[in-house]
């Protein structure tokens, strides 16, 4: 907690000790909205000049970008600001192979931590101070995670769902993880910084999946290595703001987790190293129920056997399964969004559409089908957020002139939600003709694309 001279010019015998060799690693692809932003806000980071080495894994394949990035890498580096501008021939292992690659170059080497953001991310200039010390007086921690905060999150409702959805996934799931069990997920990829020794002994990164940070976290947990997640500590971020990204982003994270699952589950099992109670957490808890049965049964139970329950007066839904539970999930979100109460409606319905999408990202990962490994970079728009908050919460985006918009699959569903409800209005005894109703409604609105913000069609 030294003062900023310090910190510019640190006695050479506690250089090293107080302020240990720090590799920072903004891997990108083609950002050309964002890629000033983090290189600006790593570039401003607080920390000793001769300790800290910047690296920029630039994948892109638009020569345009490439070369804006690389200059803008030059830019800095005639400020005296060591920042290495790193590229590939292909882009063999997507993120993966990119941090990967990066980790093998000798300066990087020398490095005792890295710290990792992705090209939205703007971390604050006191972000190593706040992190490094967790790593330098705990030899045991491989990991420390900060807390995401989000930019664009009142751009439009779809963004206000993400950031509800994303506080209880920070608050209770980082949280009571690293509380608890001293595990958790490393959050994208992103915000968080690693014992450079704990990756090399964990196996280093791996492109196996679509969720290389799940899969290294795993394998460092069975090193029994340790997380530590601080909320405190917070780095602005892009949330998708356009149905179509967000839908590619969730696919990534939900196929590759279930993918995750079936090729470490019998590693996880019979692994000598970690007690029974991790494994059975890391296992069942982390990764069978929260990443492969959740989003199969979510929409199993909302969108299939309720609406069907209307029309076969014989199936009997309990209620705990149709009351208690959901009903829990509700309250628990809305202790985490106080302010955002009037928005809880929206968010169930959106989340039990989406519950599709990930359905069969996670039949696709668990089963192991051709579209297992797509990677589609997940769209950002930068500073343009700034101009478009003023859009309505629902942005009509005229499905007819972006057929690319129209989504079969939400809007046949729909088509069955709409006949289960009309019959349980007209015929059945049931009374969930209103929710069902209305969850018809929701798919029609997201197949139709009449959500987020509005983007060029591509």
């Amino acid at each position: 907690e030294g003062g900023e001279a310090d910190v510019e010019d640190p006695p050479a015998s506690a250089g090293r000790r107080e302020f240990p060799m720090v590799l920072v690693q903004i891997p990108m692809y083609n950002e050309k909205e964002v890629y000033k932003l983090s290189i600006g806000a790593v570039c401003a980071l607080t920390w000793p000049p001769d300790r800290i080495i910047i690296q920029v894994l630039d994948d892109s394949t638009d020569p345009i970008i490439k070369e804006l990035v690389e200059l803008e890498c030059q830019e800095w580096a005639s400020k005296k600001i060591d920042i290495k501008y790193e590229v590939r021939n292909n882009r063999k292992g997507y993120k993966a192979g990119a941090l990967k690659k990066g980790m093998e170059h000798v300066y990087a080497q020398q490095c005792e931590f890295v710290a990792i953001f992705d090209a939205d991310f703007q971390p604050e200039s006191d972000f190593l101070l706040k992190t490094i010390p967790f790593l330098v007086h705990n030899p045991k921690i491989a990991l420390v995670q900060t807390r995401w905060k989000f930019v664009n999150y009142d751009a439009c409702l779809m963004t206000r769902i993400q950031k509800m959805s994303l506080d209880y996934h920070f608050k209770v799931e980082q949280e009571s993880g690293s509380f608890m069990h001293a595990f958790f997920g490393f959050n994208g990829s992103t915000a968080g910084v690693w014992r450079v020794s704990a990756i090399n002994e964990s196996g280093g990164w791996k492109d196996r999946t679509t969720v290389e940070d799940m899969d290294l976290a795993v394998r460092a947990c069975l090193k029994e290595w340790e997380f530590l997640y601080v909320g405190d500590i917070r780095v602005k971020s892009e949330l998708p703001s356009t149905f179509k990204a967000y839908r590619h982003q969730q696919h990534r994270w939900t196929c590759g987790a279930a993918n995750l699952f079936r090729k470490m589950g019998w590693e996880i099992v019979t692994n000598k190293g970690v007690s029974i109670w991790k494994k059975w957490h890391l296992l069942y808890s982390f990764l069978f129920v929260r990443r492969v049965i959740a989003p199969i049964l979510t929409f199993l139970f909302y969108c299939v056997v309720i609406p069907l329950s209307a029309m076969v007066p014989e199936v009997h839904i309990p209620v705990w399964g149709l009351v208690y539970i959901p009903t829990a999930i509700t309250v628990m979100n809305a202790i985490r969004n106080p302010g955002s109460l009037h928005l809880m409606p929206f968010w169930i319905l959106f989340e039990n559409v989406m519950s599709m999408h990930r359905m069969r990202a996670a039949l696709t990962g668990l089963l192991e089908t051709a579209h297992v490994n797509d990677w589609v970079v997940t769209e950002k728009v930068g500073d343009l957020v700034k101009d478009d908050f003023d859009v309505p919460l629902l942005e009509p985006l005229k499905p007819t002139e972006c057929v690319e918009r129209i989504y079969i699959p939400e809007l046949l569903l729909a088509l069955y939600l709409l006949i289960c409800a009309s019959y349980d209005y007209v015929l059945g005894s049931q009374t969930y003709f209103m929710y069902i109703y209305l969850q018809a409604l929701a798919f029609i609105v997201l197949g139709f694309g009449f959500v987020g913000m509005k983007t060029p069609c591509s």
